[in-house]
């Protein structure tokens, strides 16, 4: 069982210049992490300067960067910006590749209210249909999430509804897109994520560990403090034979400390499934 992180306790810091990709690398590697998450908001620009010199230290710390989450909105009511978010998500493709990353994680888009759910079903399946064929000329996954709201939106994803993730979820079986399952939006949305991870559990590639301190609001902790039953899901991913990477999703806002603890809460709690 491989652990990387995505430091969402750290994002300002990393969106805003205070700390390095380079600084983030370091620290996951003295605590432990085998690889590490990033956010595209973490890239300010895609000069070759600058992604030359952000392979440059990434590769000189030395762990994989497993995934880059990006947030495409494919979901919009207006065909030119749809073709826009294209384009971006071609981009992010291209800039995960450039800098050695494995998967890219994309959304379906922001659930706007004039948009009908077959309508949206339809076009966020046609538009991951176009960026898998982007993604296998550059060699990067693509990963779709059962999502909540990034705070770069202003609504909740299309597919945060259980039963609407799902619907995307089937339409994209063997069109080589994985799934990064997240432990805690199920039950932030109101449902039970071991029933929702027994319906895709077969195209889950990675796992996103979160947690949440109540039922039906999203509402972020540290890992191992609230609702999420990491024994139960865990148990079900090593009967499934489950191998590839889990990634922590570390919102507790504590910084260092929460990845530390989350880190070492998921190593114990999977060597004791």
């Amino acid at each position: 069982m491989k652990i990387s992180c995505l430091p969402v306790s750290l994002f300002s810091d990393l969106i805003d210049g205070r700390m390095s990709l380079k600084s983030w690398a370091a620290l996951a590697a003295d605590i432990g992490l085998d690889g590490i998450d990033v956010s595209v908001l973490f890239v300010q620009n895609n000069t070759p300067k600058l992604l030359n010199q952000l392979r440059s230290d990434l590769d000189e710390v030395g762990l994989p960067v497993v995934m880059m989450t990006t947030y495409p909105d494919f979901c919009n009511p207006d065909p030119v910006q749809r073709e826009r978010e294209a384009e971006y998500c071609r981009r992010d493709i291209a800039l995960a590749s450039q800098l050695g990353v494995n998967y890219l994680r994309v959304t379906a888009g922001q659930a706007y209210p004039e948009v009908k759910v077959a309508d949206g079903v339809k076009l966020v399946v046609e538009n991951f249909k176009r960026m898998a064929e982007v993604a296998e000329h550059f060699g990067v996954g693509l990963l779709f999430e059962n999502h909540s709201k990034p705070g770069a939106w202003e609504l909740h994803d299309f597919g945060y509804p259980t039963e609407v993730f799902l619907q995307i979820a089937q339409a994209i079986r063997n069109t080589g897109i994985g799934i990064n399952f997240d432990f805690a939006n199920p039950l932030a949305y109101g449902d039970d994520p071991m029933d929702v991870l027994d319906s895709v559990i077969d195209q889950v590639t990675t796992i996103h560990a979160s947690d949440i301190a109540v039922r039906g609001e999203f509402c972020p902790v540290l890992l191992g403090e609230g609702i999420v039953p990491f024994d139960a899901l865990f148990d079900r991913l090593k009967q499934h034979g489950f191998d590839g990477w889990i990634c922590i999703e570390e919102a507790s806002r504590l910084g260092s400390d929460g990845i530390k603890a989350a880190t070492e809460f998921v190593r114990q709690k999977w060597a004791g499934s």
